[in-house]
């Protein structure tokens, strides 16, 4: 069975960890966590602007972007993708208001 994509992609980026910073960026953002959060950001804004723009093509290059750098977000920080698919299936078929609600003592 192929892994899904972001499985796959997130086997490249932990690969990457410890290349040489000037020969991969994904190694030069592993190198520092501010610049992955910056990114991260620039990113999800850039997301959000093509959502008010209605610009469907450009959304989807986007959320690309966003991807890739959540991704080396979880590289960064251990979180393996699992974690993230178990915490969405917990949330599978509960209403998105009460599933809030139940976060609020967090």
């Amino acid at each position: 069975m192929k892994p899904h994509t972001l499985d796959a992609l997130f086997a490249t980026l932990e690969a990457r960890k410890g290349a040489d910073p000037s020969e991969s960026y994904t190694a030069k953002l592993l190198a520092d966590r501010n610049k992955i959060a910056k990114k991260l950001g620039e990113e999800g804004v850039e997301a959000a602007i093509e959502i008010v723009r209605g610009d469907a093509d450009k959304l989807v290059s986007e959320s690309a972007d966003v991807l890739y750098h959540l991704l080396v977000a979880w590289v960064a920080l251990g979180v393996k993708p699992d974690q993230v698919w178990q915490a969405l299936e917990g949330r599978t078929g509960r209403s998105g208001i009460e599933e809030k609600k139940s976060r609020k003592g967090e």
